[in-house]
Protein backbone atom coordinates (compact mmCIF):
# COMPACT_ATOMS: atom_id res chain seq x y z
CA UNK A 1 0.00 0.00 0.00
CA UNK A 2 1.84 3.23 -0.66
CA UNK A 3 2.19 6.48 1.10
CA UNK A 4 -0.59 8.61 -0.41
CA UNK A 5 -3.42 5.35 0.03
CA UNK A 6 -2.57 5.49 3.38
CA UNK A 7 -3.12 9.45 3.85
CA UNK A 8 -6.69 9.10 2.18
CA UNK A 9 -7.50 6.21 4.55
CA UNK A 10 -6.46 8.00 7.80
CA UNK A 11 -7.56 11.34 6.82
CA UNK A 12 -11.29 9.93 5.93
CA UNK A 13 -11.29 7.95 9.17
CA UNK A 14 -10.20 10.38 11.05
CA UNK A 15 -13.03 12.92 9.77
CA UNK A 16 -15.71 10.18 9.82
CA UNK A 17 -14.77 9.67 13.43
CA UNK A 18 -15.12 13.78 14.26
CA UNK A 19 -17.94 14.03 11.63
CA UNK A 20 -20.61 14.24 15.03
CA UNK A 21 -18.53 16.71 16.92
CA UNK A 22 -18.13 18.92 13.99
CA UNK A 23 -21.79 19.36 13.71
CA UNK A 24 -22.48 19.15 17.34
CA UNK A 25 -20.27 22.27 17.32
CA UNK A 26 -21.70 24.39 14.65
CA UNK A 27 -24.79 24.49 17.63
CA UNK A 28 -24.81 27.41 19.63
CA UNK A 29 -24.19 27.02 22.88
CA UNK A 30 -26.00 29.87 25.02
CA UNK A 31 -24.20 29.48 28.26
CA UNK A 32 -20.76 30.62 26.48
CA UNK A 33 -20.19 33.97 24.70
CA UNK A 34 -19.15 33.15 20.84
CA UNK A 35 -15.01 34.23 20.73
CA UNK A 36 -13.62 36.47 17.73
CA UNK A 37 -11.32 34.51 15.78
CA UNK A 38 -8.35 35.67 17.47
CA UNK A 39 -9.37 34.72 20.61
CA UNK A 40 -10.03 31.33 19.21
CA UNK A 41 -6.28 31.70 17.45
CA UNK A 42 -4.93 32.58 20.94
CA UNK A 43 -6.53 29.75 22.61
CA UNK A 44 -5.59 26.90 19.63
CA UNK A 45 -2.51 28.55 20.12
CA UNK A 46 -1.72 28.48 23.69
CA UNK A 47 -0.99 24.59 25.00
CA UNK A 48 -2.67 24.75 27.93
CA UNK A 49 -6.01 26.52 27.26
CA UNK A 50 -9.33 24.85 28.28
CA UNK A 51 -11.14 24.55 24.37
CA UNK A 52 -11.15 21.07 23.29
CA UNK A 53 -10.03 20.89 19.74
CA UNK A 54 -8.75 18.19 17.58
CA UNK A 55 -5.31 18.75 15.33
CA UNK A 56 -4.65 17.29 11.87
CA UNK A 57 -1.10 17.51 11.17
CA UNK A 58 0.65 16.86 7.81
CA UNK A 59 4.57 16.71 7.92
CA UNK A 60 6.63 16.19 4.55
CA UNK A 61 10.05 16.06 5.97
CA UNK A 62 13.24 15.95 3.56
CA UNK A 63 16.04 13.93 4.74
CA UNK A 64 19.97 13.72 4.33
CA UNK A 65 22.00 10.56 4.10
CA UNK A 66 25.56 9.91 3.47
CA UNK A 67 25.27 6.19 2.43
CA UNK A 68 28.71 3.89 1.47
CA UNK A 69 28.23 3.32 -2.24
CA UNK A 70 29.10 -0.38 -2.42
CA UNK A 71 30.91 -2.23 -0.31
CA UNK A 72 34.61 -1.64 -1.45
CA UNK A 73 33.64 1.98 -1.39
CA UNK A 74 32.43 1.13 2.61
CA UNK A 75 35.55 -0.36 2.99
CA UNK A 76 37.61 2.82 1.77
CA UNK A 77 35.43 5.16 4.63
CA UNK A 78 33.61 6.41 0.73
CA UNK A 79 30.16 7.58 0.90
CA UNK A 80 27.88 8.82 -1.31
CA UNK A 81 25.51 11.91 -0.21
CA UNK A 82 20.96 11.04 -1.21
CA UNK A 83 18.17 12.72 0.17
CA UNK A 84 14.76 11.25 0.31
CA UNK A 85 11.02 12.43 1.86
CA UNK A 86 9.44 11.40 4.72
CA UNK A 87 6.10 12.14 5.44
CA UNK A 88 3.49 11.65 8.59
CA UNK A 89 0.19 12.53 9.58
CA UNK A 90 -0.29 13.20 12.91
CA UNK A 91 -4.24 13.13 14.70
CA UNK A 92 -3.75 15.12 17.82
CA UNK A 93 -6.69 15.81 20.21
CA UNK A 94 -6.20 18.42 23.19
CA UNK A 95 -8.87 17.39 25.82
CA UNK A 96 -8.50 19.76 28.84
CA UNK A 97 -10.40 18.92 32.34
CA UNK A 98 -11.30 21.12 34.89
CA UNK A 99 -9.35 19.96 38.34
CA UNK A 100 -10.96 22.55 40.08
CA UNK A 101 -11.57 26.14 39.89
CA UNK A 102 -8.24 27.12 39.93
CA UNK A 103 -6.09 23.78 38.50
CA UNK A 104 -6.74 22.29 34.85
CA UNK A 105 -5.64 18.14 33.45
CA UNK A 106 -4.42 18.99 29.64
CA UNK A 107 -4.62 15.16 27.89
CA UNK A 108 -2.84 15.41 24.60
CA UNK A 109 -2.22 12.31 22.51
CA UNK A 110 -0.47 12.49 19.49
CA UNK A 111 -1.27 9.46 17.22
CA UNK A 112 0.65 9.19 13.70
CA UNK A 113 -2.03 7.64 11.42
CA UNK A 114 0.77 7.14 9.26
CA UNK A 115 4.20 6.90 9.08
CA UNK A 116 6.14 6.87 5.52
CA UNK A 117 9.84 6.28 6.22
CA UNK A 118 12.93 5.73 4.13
CA UNK A 119 15.67 3.53 5.61
CA UNK A 120 18.79 1.38 3.65
CA UNK A 121 18.22 -1.87 2.35
CA UNK A 122 20.17 -4.70 0.98
CA UNK A 123 19.84 -4.62 -2.69
CA UNK A 124 17.97 -8.10 -2.90
CA UNK A 125 19.97 -8.79 -6.37
CA UNK A 126 23.33 -7.92 -5.54
CA UNK A 127 25.36 -7.78 -1.61
CA UNK A 128 27.66 -4.95 -2.91
CA UNK A 129 25.22 -2.26 -2.82
CA UNK A 130 22.90 -0.49 -0.85
CA UNK A 131 19.40 0.49 -1.82
CA UNK A 132 17.14 2.99 -0.46
CA UNK A 133 13.75 1.19 0.99
CA UNK A 134 10.16 2.46 2.02
CA UNK A 135 7.83 1.66 5.03
CA UNK A 136 4.54 3.07 5.60
CA UNK A 137 2.94 2.16 8.49
CA UNK A 138 1.28 3.29 11.78
CA UNK A 139 3.40 4.89 14.55
CA UNK A 140 3.87 4.75 17.99
CA UNK A 141 1.43 6.93 20.08
CA UNK A 142 2.59 9.95 22.85
CA UNK A 143 0.88 10.35 25.33
CA UNK A 144 1.50 13.76 27.41
CA UNK A 145 -0.98 15.01 30.72
CA UNK A 146 -0.24 18.00 32.15
CA UNK A 147 -1.73 19.81 35.44
CA UNK A 148 -1.64 23.37 34.67
CA UNK A 149 -3.19 26.67 37.07
CA UNK A 150 -6.09 28.05 35.40
CA UNK A 151 -6.07 32.15 34.28
CA UNK A 152 -7.56 32.81 37.45
CA UNK A 153 -4.66 31.74 39.66
CA UNK A 154 -2.01 32.18 37.17
CA UNK A 155 -3.12 35.38 35.01
CA UNK A 156 -1.07 35.56 31.77
CA UNK A 157 1.36 33.06 32.61
CA UNK A 158 1.12 29.17 31.01
CA UNK A 159 2.62 26.94 33.21
CA UNK A 160 2.05 23.40 33.35
CA UNK A 161 3.69 19.78 34.67
CA UNK A 162 3.01 16.00 34.37
CA UNK A 163 4.24 12.47 32.73
CA UNK A 164 4.53 12.33 29.30
CA UNK A 165 4.54 8.46 27.93
CA UNK A 166 5.10 6.90 24.69
CA UNK A 167 3.51 3.51 23.71
CA UNK A 168 5.27 1.53 20.80
CA UNK A 169 1.97 1.08 18.90
CA UNK A 170 3.86 1.25 15.41
CA UNK A 171 3.19 -1.26 13.31
CA UNK A 172 7.02 -1.80 11.91
CA UNK A 173 10.61 -2.11 13.37
CA UNK A 174 11.08 1.34 11.02
CA UNK A 175 8.07 4.14 11.75
CA UNK A 176 8.54 3.21 15.94
CA UNK A 177 11.43 2.16 18.60
CA UNK A 178 9.52 -0.80 19.92
CA UNK A 179 9.90 0.48 23.17
CA UNK A 180 7.76 1.77 26.61
CA UNK A 181 9.03 5.20 27.50
CA UNK A 182 8.21 7.92 29.95
CA UNK A 183 9.44 10.92 31.40
CA UNK A 184 8.35 14.45 32.69
CA UNK A 185 6.53 16.85 30.43
CA UNK A 186 6.82 21.19 31.13
CA UNK A 187 5.50 24.73 29.87
CA UNK A 188 6.12 27.56 31.15
CA UNK A 189 5.21 30.76 29.04
CA UNK A 190 3.54 33.96 29.14
CA UNK A 191 0.42 35.17 26.72
CA UNK A 192 -0.32 38.78 26.00
CA UNK A 193 -3.01 40.60 23.98
CA UNK A 194 -0.92 40.37 20.98
CA UNK A 195 1.62 37.78 21.03
CA UNK A 196 2.65 34.51 22.98
CA UNK A 197 5.76 32.88 23.63
CA UNK A 198 6.71 29.77 25.49
CA UNK A 199 8.66 26.90 25.39
CA UNK A 200 7.39 22.94 26.27
CA UNK A 201 9.56 20.20 26.40
CA UNK A 202 9.38 16.60 26.81
CA UNK A 203 11.98 13.80 28.05
CA UNK A 204 11.59 10.16 27.16
CA UNK A 205 13.43 7.46 28.73
CA UNK A 206 13.15 3.35 27.56
CA UNK A 207 11.97 0.87 30.21
CA UNK A 208 10.30 -1.69 29.16
CA UNK A 209 9.16 -3.07 25.52
CA UNK A 210 11.28 -5.50 23.13
CA UNK A 211 14.57 -6.91 23.91
CA UNK A 212 16.35 -7.38 20.73
CA UNK A 213 15.63 -3.40 19.61
CA UNK A 214 17.95 -0.58 21.49
CA UNK A 215 17.85 1.33 24.58
CA UNK A 216 16.16 4.32 23.79
CA UNK A 217 16.24 8.09 25.00
CA UNK A 218 15.11 11.55 23.51
CA UNK A 219 14.02 14.98 24.02
CA UNK A 220 11.55 17.28 22.23
CA UNK A 221 11.62 20.92 22.58
CA UNK A 222 8.75 22.88 20.91
CA UNK A 223 9.67 26.78 21.29
CA UNK A 224 6.44 28.77 21.43
CA UNK A 225 5.97 32.00 19.37
CA UNK A 226 3.23 33.76 17.84
CA UNK A 227 2.58 37.31 16.88
CA UNK A 228 -1.71 37.76 16.51
CA UNK A 229 -2.81 39.79 13.71
CA UNK A 230 -6.42 41.04 13.12
CA UNK A 231 -9.85 39.10 11.82
CA UNK A 232 -7.52 35.73 13.01
CA UNK A 233 -4.45 35.73 11.58
CA UNK A 234 -1.00 35.22 13.20
CA UNK A 235 2.06 34.60 12.30
CA UNK A 236 4.55 32.78 14.70
CA UNK A 237 7.95 30.78 14.97
CA UNK A 238 7.44 26.91 13.96
CA UNK A 239 9.84 23.91 14.22
CA UNK A 240 10.72 21.34 17.64
CA UNK A 241 14.38 20.84 18.38
CA UNK A 242 15.05 17.00 19.01
CA UNK A 243 17.57 15.02 20.76
CA UNK A 244 18.36 11.86 20.34
CA UNK A 245 20.54 11.14 23.84
CA UNK A 246 21.96 7.69 22.44
CA UNK A 247 23.05 9.06 19.20
CA UNK A 248 26.56 9.63 18.34
CA UNK A 249 27.92 12.88 19.52
CA UNK A 250 27.51 14.60 15.97
CA UNK A 251 24.17 12.99 15.30
CA UNK A 252 22.33 14.01 18.70
CA UNK A 253 20.44 17.08 17.79
CA UNK A 254 18.18 18.46 15.09
CA UNK A 255 17.49 22.42 15.44
CA UNK A 256 15.14 24.00 13.08
CA UNK A 257 14.34 27.53 12.08
CA UNK A 258 10.78 28.15 10.60
CA UNK A 259 7.61 30.58 10.37
CA UNK A 260 4.51 29.57 9.85
CA UNK A 261 1.15 31.42 8.88
CA UNK A 262 -2.34 30.68 10.21
CA UNK A 263 -6.19 31.89 10.04
CA UNK A 264 -8.52 30.83 11.99
CA UNK A 265 -12.00 29.99 9.57
CA UNK A 266 -15.48 29.04 9.92
CA UNK A 267 -17.48 26.41 8.55
CA UNK A 268 -20.70 27.39 9.87
CA UNK A 269 -20.15 28.33 13.30
CA UNK A 270 -17.37 25.69 13.56
CA UNK A 271 -13.96 27.35 13.96
CA UNK A 272 -11.18 25.82 12.31
CA UNK A 273 -7.20 26.98 12.80
CA UNK A 274 -5.63 26.54 9.13
CA UNK A 275 -1.73 26.94 9.47
CA UNK A 276 1.33 26.55 7.07
CA UNK A 277 4.79 26.17 7.65
CA UNK A 278 8.24 26.02 6.47
CA UNK A 279 11.22 24.78 8.64
CA UNK A 280 15.26 24.42 7.81
CA UNK A 281 17.25 22.59 9.50
CA UNK A 282 20.83 23.93 9.87
CA UNK A 283 21.73 21.24 12.55
CA UNK A 284 20.91 17.28 11.83
CA UNK A 285 22.02 14.11 12.22
CA UNK A 286 24.33 12.79 8.96
CA UNK A 287 21.99 9.48 8.67
CA UNK A 288 18.74 10.35 7.74
CA UNK A 289 18.07 13.64 9.63
CA UNK A 290 15.58 16.12 8.70
CA UNK A 291 17.08 18.63 6.69
CA UNK A 292 13.31 20.63 5.67
CA UNK A 293 9.81 20.43 6.53
CA UNK A 294 6.38 21.23 5.15
CA UNK A 295 4.30 21.38 7.68
CA UNK A 296 0.24 21.28 7.49
CA UNK A 297 -1.90 21.94 9.99
CA UNK A 298 -5.85 22.00 10.28
CA UNK A 299 -7.92 22.45 13.65
CA UNK A 300 -11.37 22.29 14.15
CA UNK A 301 -12.73 23.29 17.41
CA UNK A 302 -14.73 20.66 19.50
CA UNK A 303 -17.46 20.80 22.12
CA UNK A 304 -16.46 19.88 25.40
CA UNK A 305 -17.43 16.03 26.71
CA UNK A 306 -16.57 16.57 29.94
CA UNK A 307 -17.95 19.47 31.88
CA UNK A 308 -17.31 20.10 35.67
CA UNK A 309 -14.80 19.38 38.02
CA UNK A 310 -12.99 16.38 38.88
CA UNK A 311 -12.68 17.30 42.59
CA UNK A 312 -16.74 17.44 42.43
CA UNK A 313 -17.60 14.48 41.11
CA UNK A 314 -21.83 15.52 40.89
CA UNK A 315 -20.50 18.72 38.74
CA UNK A 316 -19.30 16.62 35.93
CA UNK A 317 -21.42 16.12 32.72
CA UNK A 318 -20.47 13.53 30.17
CA UNK A 319 -21.38 13.41 26.68
CA UNK A 320 -22.76 16.06 24.35
CA UNK A 321 -25.72 17.14 26.39
CA UNK A 322 -25.46 19.99 29.26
Amino acid sequence: MNGRTWLQRGLAAALLACAPLAARANEPEPDEPEKSATEVNKALTNPVSDIWSITFQQNNFLLKHQLPGSTTEALAGGTSDGSDWSSNLLLQPVLPVGISEDWNLITRPVIPLFASVPHPNLDPHSSDFLEIDRTTAFGDITLMQLVSPAPKLAGPWLLGLGPTWIFPAAASDYTGAGKYQVGPAAIVGYLSEKWIAGALMQNWWSFAGDGDRDTARSMNLQPIFAWFLHDGWSVGYSGNVLANWEAHSGDVWTVPIGASIAKVVHAGRLPIRIALAGQYMPVHPDQFGQKWNIQLTFAPVLPKLVKGYLSDPKSLHFGLGR
